[in-house]
């Protein structure tokens, strides 16, 4: 399984060789120095650690430069653990596109637009009231409890709360093309999450 740290860029559309428009995501993606790598033996788990979005010195603390310094790496943002990956880059090491291939199956990992607080009718996918004969509930839950049994509300229920920025995990979504010079890649369909966002892409397996 290989893995990589990516910022989604946006959506566009791509015409294909056979004259078929694809609806694609464009990712840039690494590369991604490897930063540490876990043990069963020594950490309980087999795991790597990557690192990606450089960044300068003063946006880190000490015991972060402390610790991509160990790696031999500059400093960098974002550092993500990802369990059970065959990585055959060694610590210091970078991860590019060119561990993908096009056609492959791949999940899309990253947090969601935050929507805040929304009613039951954007939430859920509840239909609305009547708008006629004086009604005043046109977006209202309705009725959420039962009478004096219970006499309370069930946990689970469905009701308004805030939507929106949680993480989220897209499966098989494919790779259409990989331009390993800019470090992009195009995948079919939306992935979770706002321009600009950071996104964990595994493949599919």
């Amino acid at each position: 399984m290989a893995a990589i740290l990516a910022k989604k860029l946006g959506m566009t559309q791509l015409f294909l060789e056979d004259g078929r428009v694809e609806r694609v995501t464009v990712l840039e993606a690494g590369p991604c120095p490897v930063t540490a790598k876990r043990t069963a033996d020594r950490d309980g788990y087999d795991a790597v650690q990557l690192a990606f979005g450089a960044t300068k010195e003063k946006h880190l603390s000490k015991p972060e430069l402390g610790h991509l310094k160990k790696a031999g790496v500059g400093p960098h943002r974002h550092l993500v653990e990802f369990r059970d990956v065959a990585v055959e880059a060694e610590v210091g090491q970078s991860v590019t596109v060119e561990a993908f291939e096009a056609g492959q199956k791949v999940k899309v990992a990253g947090t969601s637009k935050g929507k805040g607080f929304q009613g039951t009718v954007k939430r859920h996918g509840f239909g609305r009231g009547p708008v006629t004969h004086g009604s005043h509930n046109t977006r209202a839950p309705g009725s959420i409890g039962a009478a004096a049994y219970p006499a309370r509300v069930f946990k689970g229920l469905r009701g308004p709360g805030r939507m929106g920025g949680e993480r989220v995990t897209q499966p098989g979504l494919e790779i259409v093309r990989i331009d390993a010079d800019e470090n992009l890649l195009i995948l079919r369909g939306s992935v979770p999450g706002p321009r600009n966002g950071l996104v964990e892409v595994r493949t599919d397996a």
